[in-house]
């Protein structure tokens, strides 16, 4: 496993990290969840990533039971929450000081741990001032519930006006962010982003490394069985998944086609661009299976046939 520091803070994250959205509580049975973090954790996986939205708040429950039952020591691995949806009832969702606060105190129980490694915005939230979500956040940090602060699907303004309001009053300010990137999304990271890793030092977790599922090659006529595309409830995901293989098939056929000559499957090829991308501090993996998530390890490993002819004919068929 390759380790990277958070940004610019001296956190080392894996560069690899496995997920729980959609699985955890919800895909999955909770034992194989159990063997998804023995294998992640056996292979160097060093970060857990959660939300309280997740499954509403099963999938920290049932991260939170592995950890207590493997025993690893919290020194040797990384856990995270996002805060955003904790209900529809006033106060239970968005970044209002006391949905921030009692959202954290949330987590810290289901996932049985004495303080969160990383906890995230998981969204912007118009309705509640900026400034008010950053003493939030601080005031956790000040009193050991939360080590690192960040963000998710934060427009460059709006984490340049949590650094503005942090650096003002003398709060503590976001120290990541957690975007979304893959090959057929890559805006954010690398044009929108742009300054903030020199003016801030932003690190970042980003997800959905295989677009949702596209890039596994496996949706070529649509979303297959098992997978999280197919669930009652997320429709919207099984339309994206028609639409974009419709409109990139020939995209994804050039990208296989350029990934068997590198004797990679698909997914491997996909995650280890990401990795690539020297502003990336850990790219957040999801998977159902064990197979599927130790095939997808191999990314780090993969990362080195990534010449620079091989990722100029990656730019000329996806675009940049």
């Amino acid at each position: 496993m390759e380790y990277r520091r958070l940004g610019k803070s001296g956190l080392q994250v894996s560069a690899l990290s496995l997920g729980s959205w959609v699985t955890f509580g919800q895909q999955i049975e909770d034992n194989v969840a159990s063997d998804l973090m023995k294998v992640a954790y056996d292979a160097g996986v060093n970060f857990f990533d959660n939300a309280e939205a997740y499954a509403s708040g099963r999938s920290e429950l049932v991260m939170g039971k592995i950890l207590r039952d493997m025993g690893w020591p919290h020194e040797t691995f990384l856990v995270s929450s996002k805060v955003f949806w904790g209900g529809e009832i006033p106060n239970l969702k968005g970044l209002c000081r006391k949905h921030v606060i009692e959202a954290c105190h949330g987590a810290l129980r289901r996932l049985q741990v004495d303080y969160l490694d990383l906890y995230f915005c998981h969204r912007p939230d118009p309705n509640t001032p900026i400034e008010e979500t950053v003493r939030a956040m601080s005031d956790l940090v000040h009193q050991g519930k939360v080590l690192y602060w960040g963000t998710s699907e934060w427009s460059a303004q709006e984490i340049t006006e949590a650094h503005a309001i942090a650096r003002q009053c003398h709060l503590v300010p976001p120290t990541m962010e957690q975007p979304m990137y893959n090959l057929f999304g890559r805006y954010r990271v690398e044009q929108e982003y742009a300054r903030l890793y020199s003016e801030y030092g932003l690190g970042t977790t980003i997800w959905s490394p295989l677009a949702s599922g596209l890039l596994t090659g496996k949706h070529k006529d649509g979303p297959q069985k098992g997978t999280r595309a197919a669930l009652e409830g997320y429709d919207w995901l099984k339309e994206k998944i028609v639409r974009d293989a419709k409109e990139k098939a020939g995209q994804l056929q050039q990208l296989e086609k350029l990934a068997k000559e590198l004797g990679l499957s698909l997914p491997v090829f996909a995650i280890a661009w990401c990795l690539k991308n020297p502003h990336v501090s850990t790219v957040i993996l999801g998977a159902s299976k064990v197979p599927q998530l130790t095939e997808n390890l191999q990314a780090v490993e993969a990362q080195a046939k990534f010449t620079p002819a091989i990722l100029k004919r990656i730019d000329e068929i996806v675009g940049t």
